[in-house]
């Protein structure tokens, strides 16, 4: 299956693509939550699915939310491409790096992302994200794709100065508003034949800057999942992003190269689907 949400911002309905539409699914989901995954919900929508239940059609202009509704954490993994680290001159992890994003960072996958309020070094990170299928607690590596309910594709927004220059966690600079587009959908497993092999990309105005394949992360999903769970119970809902390859702004040579209002930053994964950010200025409400 493959999960979307769509709708207003705050307003957002659980739905499924399904033959290159869209159908609206809240007369049997209330929303994808960690609610729904926990009470086997994946199941129970697959097999009104497969019964033929008749869904009502959504107009593919409708905007798209985050593929899944806020969860109880975004864990990120810090520096998990070899040649990431090189370009950022940083030592390649013996263990995983871990930081939080913040819950509000989250949004839709096409939603503008917003330059924060004295931001000079807002940057891109095309990541591959999983979401967690149930309680997780001390799992074993050769279980934990047991955990696992699907994969999306999340751009880890960072602004660079904020978390590198200003001391304290990495935190203060990846948890801004609007720096977790996550989608355009949830993508279960079986929709993904090799997780471990897939093409991803970014471009900024049509350049492009990342272009790698998750084949080259340092620490894999499995892993991810034993090594988390070791040190917190990771919930249904959550979200885990994998990190990001070569070609963050920080990284480029002679100068780094940062976003302004106005850039438009598209990525995508193989499998996973695009999307598409356009930069805009802070502005109180």
């Amino acid at each position: 299956m493959k999960l979307i949400r769509f709708g207003e911002p705050g307003k957002e309905k659980p739905g499924i693509l399904k033959d290159e539409k869209r159908w609206d699914v809240s007369a049997i989901v209330s929303d994808y939550n960690e609610a729904f995954f926990e009470n086997d919900g994946l199941i129970k929508l697959q097999e009104a699915i497969d019964k033929g239940t008749v869904f009502p059609e959504v107009d593919a202009t409708v905007r798209l939310g985050s593929a899944v509704a806020r969860p109880s954490k975004i864990i990120c993994i810090g520096l998990n491409y070899v040649d990431h680290c090189v370009e950022t001159n940083a030592p390649i992890p013996v263990e995983p790096i871990i930081f939080f994003k913040s819950t509000t960072a989250l949004c839709g996958p096409d939603d503008n992302v917003i330059i924060p309020k004295n931001s000079v070094k807002t940057d891109w990170e095309v990541e591959l994200a999983f979401v967690m299928s149930k309680k997780a607690s001390y799992v074993e590596e050769a279980n934990a794709m047991d955990y696992v309910a699907g994969y999306c594709l999340h751009n880890d927004y960072s602004e660079r100065a904020f978390q590198i220059e200003r001391g304290g966690q990495w935190a203060k600079g990846k948890g801004c508003d609007t720096f977790a587009p996550l989608g355009p959908f949830l993508a279960t497993k079986d929709e993904i034949a090799d997780v471990d092999n897939l093409p991803m990309w970014l471009t900024v105005n049509g350049k492009k800057y990342q272009n790698s394949n998750t084949l080259n992360l340092v620490f894999k999903i499995p892993f991810l999942v034993h090594y988390l769970s070791q040190f917190m119970t990771l919930l249904p809902g959550d979200v885990i992003s994998t990190g990001t390859p070569p070609g963050v702004g920080l990284g480029i040579k002679p100068e780094p190269v940062y976003l302004k209002a106005g850039d438009v930053v598209e990525l995508g994964i193989e499998g996973l689907g695009t999307s598409k950010q356009h930069a805009v200025a802070y502005a109180a409400n």
